[in-house]
């Protein structure tokens, strides 16, 4: 390991599964990027003719952990970040915005898709006071992510937790829950939990989402508002609270959110 790079529990990756639509590959497209494929190409813009806020949902939840993310590292004081399905690398990862506040800021990516695997290494750059890492783990297992972040990050002082769009990705409700839990109680008091996804309110999205489970992709599972606040039972909520994405902290001089909600999120403190 050198100071400023890690891949903890990497393998060789399985071989890139082209023939079938990918949801981080998908993602990499709607924000611009390049690492996709035809297959994601069409799913994308099959989802975005149906629902075509989908690409401002995809950059307004980015803006979303900056925003989360640069609060963390600035007013809380946060120097070590568990970020979950990190996904494509594009602009603003979380290494960076923490960075730029506090250079010696320690984060670890955690993701389980060979695609991402491959680009690790853009992933792995970090300021030289710094550590960046990146874990090859499953979000379905707590206790592995745990183990192997506990090699970078010092698990008895505080973390934040990042999810963004992500818990979609577990099928059933309470594990979802169970899942954010016990990451959660194995970080200590004055740790914090950033997260955001989609909800089932905005009936293009859940169509768009119909169709795209039926591709032979992976499924993906909105939910309701209601639902999504409950990922933050036990945590003290900062303000403004669990609300729409674009409503969170926004930037001076950034226009109000107008039309039907699309996600909500927010940052919570675990006391």
């Amino acid at each position: 390991m050198t100071q400023d790079s890690s891949a903890l529990g990497t393998q060789t990756p399985e071989k890139i599964d082209t023939t079938v639509p990918h949801s981080a590959r998908i993602w990499n497209y709607w924000l611009g990027g390049k690492d996709n494929y035809p297959v994601d190409h069409e799913a994308g813009d099959a989802f975005r003719e149906i629902f075509p806020g989908i690409t401002d949902l995809a950059s307004d939840s980015r803006a979303f952990l900056g925003r989360a993310v640069r609060h963390l590292a600035g007013e809380a004081g946060i120097r070590q970040f568990l970020d979950i399905g990190t996904g494509l690398p594009t602009a603003d990862n979380t290494h960076e915005i923490a960075q730029r506040v506090a250079p010696d800021a320690r984060i670890v990516y955690v993701d389980n898709d060979p695609l991402v695997l491959t680009h690790a290494a853009a992933l792995l750059t970090s300021a030289p006071e710094g550590v960046t890492g990146y874990i090859d783990a499953d979000l379905h297992d707590p206790e592995a992510v745990l183990r192997e972040a506990a090699r970078i990050l010092d698990l008895s002082r505080p973390v934040a937790l990042t999810l963004m769009q992500v818990s979609g990705h577990i099928a059933d409700y309470d594990e979802g829950r169970a899942i954010v839990r016990a990451l959660m109680d194995a970080l200590p008091p004055g740790s914090y939990f950033a997260f955001n996804d989609s909800v089932d309110t905005n009936k293009a999205n859940v169509e768009a989402t119909r169709l795209y489970n039926e591709s032979g992709a992976v499924p993906y599972y909105l939910r309701s508002p209601q639902q999504l606040a409950g990922f933050f039972d036990g945590l003290e909520l900062l303000a403004p609270g669990v609300v729409p994405i674009t409503d969170w902290r926004p930037d001076p001089g950034t226009a109000p959110g107008v039309g039907d909600v699309i996600a909500v999120g927010g940052v919570a403190r675990k006391p």
